[in-house]
């Protein structure tokens, strides 16, 4: 399997025609990465940033791979594996006919069945990101049941004990993560590129329109992470062309993102997103319905709580924040609640993730570069970049109103509805978030003299 092959993904077009998705790829191709290098785990990769790894650009992909970054699909994890040895094939049993269980009220009962099973068995980062992918979408559909409001407040020990000694082990909350259900979710179905996701949830191919359209856009962004290298090469070497060449790749590919986000009207319908999907999705942190938290019964004595999946936990956004100095924070302290939930989040991400973002902080600014230079064209092209990333955040406001606030107010009108119009999966109020995010990008763009 070592030498497999992965198309290299340049153009991106998208197509559901039965259950068949369609990533179109180019023709060049690239090998496989090693098992070996995906093993490596945060803690490695924050001691050697300490000490001799000065950056992640030096050597271009070779260190991009240290931080888990793949060069054809970015934060996504390259070919997830698809089962699990035995004894762990019992997971991965109820997570294929969930919704089927939920359906026919035996998902509560098929897991409290479970034996309690030891993690040392689950060899390999493919093979862990798997396991807590399928325990993440278990404790969903056991505490959210048929999502009629009939609500498990403890995880039983047979899931919560291996499902937090997993996390701990991948520096992950034991919850289900945008780094899971979008970022480790999905497979290719034959050698033509057709796609689908792993697990799905009830709602039928909403989920598996609304997993896959977000796992495009992370692909289609992925493709600037290529040029990071070259920009922080022309900053220390005040070169202003190449920096012009490699800031007009990062707003082609947060074009091409957007293109790929507008996808979801095709494939994701509102009211089952807003009544089925979101519930699924939703976490134990600013949520009523789960005040107290979620008891993790065998692991800890109270209940804990966790945020669910949120487009913040994306590493890639956060990543262009970061090389654009694009500032939600004053001196490294969040200054609002949204500041404060994005830094929540990054704790949300892989730990690679996590120290590839403090890496790019400690490099040199590449606002300030293009500030000093007094170039107007480097200055346009900059603005570029972050104007792009004001359409992106637009146009999630515009999903956002579509997805939750409209379908909230077509509910009937009982005592907390306002609440639910505007809470995301995230826990947080998701307009007011999205709005003061929005509002710090735009006060980005530089002005002209």
């Amino acid at each position: 399997m070592e030498n497999e092959t992965i198309p290299k993904v340049e153009v991106i077009s998208y197509r559901l025609c039965g259950e068949l998705w369609l990533l179109a790829t180019a023709t060049s191709v690239i090998n496989r990465r090693s098992e070996a290098t995906l093993a490596r785990g945060g803690t490695e990769l924050t001691a050697r940033m300490a000490g001799d790894m000065s950056s992640p650009v030096e050597n271009s992909w070779t260190i991009f791979k240290e931080y888990h970054i793949d060069e054809d699909v970015g934060f996504a994890l390259p070919y997830p594996l698809e089962d699990l040895p035995h004894p762990y094939d019992a997971w991965i049993s109820i997570a294929r006919n969930l919704p089927e269980l939920i359906k026919n009220n035996q998902l509560r009962v098929e897991v409290e069945k479970l034996a309690t099973l030891n993690i040392d068995g689950l060899r390999g980062h493919r093979a862990q990101r798997l396991a807590h992918l399928v325990l993440g979408y278990i404790t969903m559909a056991y505490v959210w049941g048929q999502g009629d409001g009939d609500i498990r407040k403890i995880l039983p020990s047979n899931i919560a004990v291996p499902y937090c000694k997993l996390s701990e082990k991948l520096g992950l909350p034991p919850i289900l993560l945008y780094a899971d259900c979008v970022l480790a979710n999905w497979k290719k179905k034959d050698p033509n590129g057709n796609m689908d996701i792993l697990f799905s949830f009830p709602g039928g191919d909403c989920g598996k329109g609304f997993f896959l359209v977000s796992l495009l856009v992370e692909i289609a962004a992925a493709s600037a992470i290529k040029v990071i290298p070259s920009i922080f090469d022309a900053v220390q070497r005040k070169d202003s062309d190449t920096l012009q060449k490699a800031l007009l790749e990062i707003s082609s590919s947060l074009h091409k993102a957007l293109e790929a986000f507008s996808q979801i009207h095709e494939y994701v319908d509102p009211n089952l997103f807003f009544n089925v999907l979101r519930i699924y999705l939703s976490g134990w942190k600013g949520n009523p319905l789960l005040s107290e938290g979620l008891l993790y019964e065998g692991v800890w004595d109270t209940p804990k709580k966790f945020a669910g999946g949120s487009a913040a936990q994306s590493s890639i956004f956060q990543c262009f924040d970061v090389l654009l100095g694009i500032q939600h924070s004053i001196c490294g302290v969040p200054s609002d609640s949204a500041a404060e939930f994005l830094q929540e989040m990054r704790t949300y991400m892989p730990p690679a993730h996590q120290s590839f973002l403090l890496s790019l902080k400690s490099k040199p600014s590449v606002r300030e570069f293009v500030l000093s230079e007094g170039n107007a064209t480097l200055q346009e092209i900059y603005n570029k970049c972050v104007q792009a990333m004001v359409s992106l955040r637009n146009y999630h406001l515009q999903i956002v109103a579509k997805y939750i606030v409209i379908p909230a107010r077509q509910q009937p009108q009982v005592e907390g509805n306002l609440e639910e119009e505007n809470r995301g999966t995230g826990g947080t109020n998701v307009m007011d978030f999205l709005k003061t995010v929005r509002s710090k990008t735009k006060n980005s763009l530089l002005k002209e003299e």
